[in-house]
């Protein structure tokens, strides 16, 4: 609840040095009015203050401060809107004493401080900093992976307890950065990017006599190169406990460089022919003149982006030179900063990029040897020429066909060929071609090729004709392969070449393919006529009813096909209102080219022997169907495929023929059915029955209920809309067999023949899930004159929508009964309690007092 104005200044007394700037902050803080409010500052060495300056009154100043504001020497400089810092320069002693920071009010009402005072104390500059022997700076010229030692020397006399803080410094850029610290409270810091070598030793900072600061650096590298420094700060405690630097100073003790060490190969790329020797020299550059030894590494990598892990060692020689040893490779050591590798019968597989890693090696007083340098040289690429063997490649054909599946044989031979000794190998690869009738090119097929021992490899096209023995593939010498076709068909007409590889032997027995030869192509070619192929279907008998028996011939004739045999299958076009078939064709039997009979999609089980199809000559078949149906009406022919021997006892595929229509039509003058679906109560409750009839209606003719029978299929669609895929509920077929479909609910269905026209669906105990769009199927089978049941084409009925609805009252009118129940029960309970624990449990015995009576006081004395 206490609120005013707070001027703040620091506390004091604040110790400054002679000749250094001062700044002393003043902050002002709850206070009202503008945010950017003002200050005045006045200096007092015994009672009375003089006005220094302000910073809303340019005359505020006395006299004797006009001269120093005016240079700038004394000034304000603001902060923020509620903070300013007077700063003095090259304060003297004359400047001892208490300054006050005053600030005009600009509160509604007067509470708080509004002025604070601070008092300076102002002592002699006793700090001084010198270099080693008094000079300022010390050129050193080292090689890297020297150590070197700066010295300096910082020394106060000042009369008032302070402590020194000593920071080394580098400038190797445009600003210096901290190597090492020793704080004012005796702490050792490095510097950003120092930290790890300070923790392993490379980086010290000693102390020794004479105030001296020495800062040991070992190891050193490129980046130790610059300009160093030792800046000195001087720090004393405060009456708060803070420590506060009065000032600081800083010599520069040394210029040092660093001579790199670099390695490098003579040579950029190199390129030599397989089986001469690769020559490489690593050259370490370095003006190191006192002893050291050289430890040299020679690697190989296949990228020039691997890392030193991922390369191959070669060679390598330590720093008391001794070589590892190998057979291939040497290294020598040429002079004093040149190593030589020689690599003699280099191969194919030499080829790739080489390196080498130097270290260098001092030794030390102790006898014993000191790495302090290592380098590794940038990658040189090494392509090793492969020589190509030098040879022609001949492909001609010993045996062409003049017919089909006549054998063609190929001979790919290898000639002028030299250099043909151990270390080199022939293989070969056949391709294929197809001849286009356009300008077009067609794509090379693989037949099949040869690896490097003669491993025979299969392409796609040929390879079960390969493993069937049709084509073989020898060698039947040195410097022939033969491609044989056994039977040659139209598919293999076409352009066929070979491709002779040359395999190199390499150092490590693996063979590598040096060259690619490819012959020119061979035609593969005969004149054919094209196969022909004609069907007629005859029906035998013109005219006939239901019931009986349907028979059809097929008559074969070819031309241009060598001893042909014939595949028959007879299929039937329905009309479009049988679903039994959704494209409208059904195939029906079939005989293939060996005589074996097969049914097609015929799936009627009460007619499996109902269809036959049989040979009657070579280019004859008849097909008959016992005791034929209204349902099938349609379009009947014969399709039939001519085969033609191949090769290996195998038959292929000539051409293929359609014959022409017969048709099946019954004129009939029978009754025709109509269904529709009733229910008396489309709309019902949970838990009751729902009652559906399925009701068929005929027209036309009239028959005895003896002579009809129907199959019915019940259906349901889960929507209100016919979205849905129609789900079976039951069925029941004309011989009284119902079927029911499973149930995921506890509802139950029946299905039942009310008369002979009238099926009714019955749903026991109907729940949420039985609602929707009901409908029924019937197919209707009549009996013909002659005692054969003929199965008419589906009816299906327009779909009648089922509602199940719930009761509300019963299904809330025993809960709200035990609820009014339950609250009965609980309320005359409570009020038993109540009244048994007023009775009994909580009776006190009261005396009552006795009362006078007086009489009540008047109103007019109140």
């Amino acid at each position: 609840f206490c609120r005013g104005r707070i001027v703040r200044v620091p506390k004091g007394p604040l110790i400054r040095v002679v000749g250094t700037e001062a700044v002393i902050p003043c902050s002002v803080s709850d206070y009202d009015g503008p945010s950017e409010q003002n200050f005045d500052w006045e200096f007092s060495r015994e009672t009375d203050f003089v006005r220094i300056v302000s910073t809303w009154d340019s005359t505020f100043t006395s006299e004797e401060y006009q001269k120093r504001v005016g240079r700038g020497d004394i000034k304000l400089r603001r902060s923020s809107n509620d903070a300013v810092e007077l700063v003095i320069r090259n304060i003297q002693p004359a400047d001892q004493g208490r300054y006050k920071c005053s600030t005009p009010s600009t509160d509604a009402t007067v509470q708080g401080n509004y002025d604070a005072e601070v008092q300076v104390k102002v002592i002699s500059d006793g700090l001084s900093v010198s270099g080693s022997k008094g000079r300022s700076s010390t050129p050193l010229h080292l090689s890297e992976g020297d150590s070197f030692r700066l010295r300096c020397s910082a020394v106060t006399t000042s009369p008032e307890h302070t402590h020194l803080h000593v920071t080394w410094q580098i400038k190797s850029g445009p600003s210096w950065r901290d190597i090492l610290s020793l704080t004012h409270e005796g702490k050792f810091q490095p510097g950003p990017g120092y930290e790890e070598r300070y923790r392993s030793g490379d980086i010290r900072l000693d102390t020794g006599a004479n105030d001296t600061y020495r800062l040991s650096v070992s190891q050193a590298s490129s980046v130790d190169g610059g300009a160093y420094r030792c800046l000195v700060s001087e720090w004393v405690r405060g009456v708060d406990g803070s420590w506060q630097k009065i000032q600081e100073k800083s010599v520069e003790i040394a210029s040092v460089s660093i001579q790199r060490t670099d390695v490098v190969i003579s040579t950029s790329n190199v390129s030599v022919t397989e089986r001469d020797s690769l020559d490489l020299t690593c050259n370490i550059t370095t003006d190191r003149s006192g002893i050291f030894q050289a430890e040299v590494m020679w690697y190989f990598s296949a990228s020039p982006d691997d890392t030193m892990s991922d390369a191959q060692l070669l060679l390598s020689m330590d720093h008391d030179s001794v070589v590892s040893d190998s057979t291939l490779i040497s290294l020598s050591h040429v002079d004093r900063n040149s190593y030589r590798l020689l690599v003699r019968d280099v191969d194919v597989e030499d080829s790739g990029y080489y390196f080498c890693e130097v270290a260098i090696w001092v030794p030390l007083h102790n006898g014993s040897w000191h790495k302090v340098v290592e380098r590794t040289s940038a990658p040189v690429s090494v392509v090793v020429t492969a020589l190509e063997p030098d040879y022609e490649v001949f492909l001609n054909a010993s045996k062409t066909p003049k017919f089909s599946d006549d054998p063609t044989e190929l001979n790919c031979r290898i000639t002028n060929a030299q250099d043909t000794e151990a270390n080199l190998r022939f293989t070969v690869s056949w391709y294929y071609r197809q001849r286009l009738r356009s300008d077009d090119v067609g794509t090379d097929e693989l037949l099949a090729s040869m690896d490097a021992d003669w491993t025979l490899l299969l392409g796609d096209r040929s390879r079960e004709r390969i493993q069937n023995g049709e084509i073989i593939f020898s060698k039947k010498s040195v410097d022939t392969f033969s491609l044989r076709i056994q039977w040659t068909s139209e598919s293999d007409r076409g352009d066929y070449f070979c491709v002779v590889s040359a395999w190199s032997r390499h150092r490590n027995n693996s063979w590598v393919k040096s060259k690619d030869v490819t012959s020119a192509p061979v035609n593969i070619f005969w004149a054919t006529q094209d196969y022909t192929l004609t069907v007629e279907a005859v029906k035998l008998k013109p005219f006939f009813v239901a019931g009986h028996t349907f028979e059809m011939t097929c008559k074969v004739s070819s031309k241009n096909i060598k001893t042909p045999r014939y595949s028959v299958l007879i299929t039937a076009e329905k009309p479009l209102t049988d679903q039994s078939s959704p494209n409208g064709t059904t195939r029906i039997i079939s005989l293939n080219q060996d005589s074996v009979v097969r049914l097609e999609d015929w799936t009627d089980q009460t007619r499996v022997d109902g269809v036959v199809l049989e040979k009657v000559q070579e280019n004859e078949f008849r097909y008959r169907m016992y005791q034929t149906q209204i349902s099938d009406a349609g379009l009947y022919r014969c399709v039939v495929t001519a085969w033609s021997p191949g090769g290996g006892g195998m038959w292929r595929e000539a051409v293929n023929g359609l014959s022409n229509p017969i048709q099946i039509d019954f004129q009939t003058s029978g009754p025709v059915f109509n269904v529709s679906v009733h229910s008396d109560s489309p709309t019902v409750y949970q838990g009751e029955v729902a009652d559906l009839q399925c009701i068929v209606t005929m027209e036309g003719m009239a028959l005895e209920p003896d002579d009809m029978s129907f199959d019915v299929s019940w259906f349901a669609v889960r929507s209100f809309a016919l979205d849905r895929e129609p789900i079976l509920l039951a069925s029941l077929d004309r011989r009284g067999i119902v079927t029911q479909s499973r149930r995921n609910g506890s509802s139950d269905l029946s299905l039942e023949r009310i008369s002979p026209l009238e099926f009714r669906l019955r749903v026991h105990g109907c729940e949420d899930h039985d609602f929707g769009n009901h409908y029924c199927i019937v197919t209707p089978w009549v009996r013909s004159a002659t005692g054969v049941w003929q199965r008419e084409p589906d009816i299906r009925a327009k779909p009648i929508f089922l509602s199940v609805k719930m009761d509300v009252l019963n299904a809330f009118k025993y809960p709200l009964l035990i609820g009014i129940g339950l609250a009965t029960v609980t309320g005359l309970l409570s009020c038993l309690i109540g009244y048994c624990s007023s009775r009994w449990c909580c009776k006190k015995e009261v005396q009552e007092t006795r009362r006078e009576r007086r009489r009540l006081m008047s109103m007019e004395m109140d």
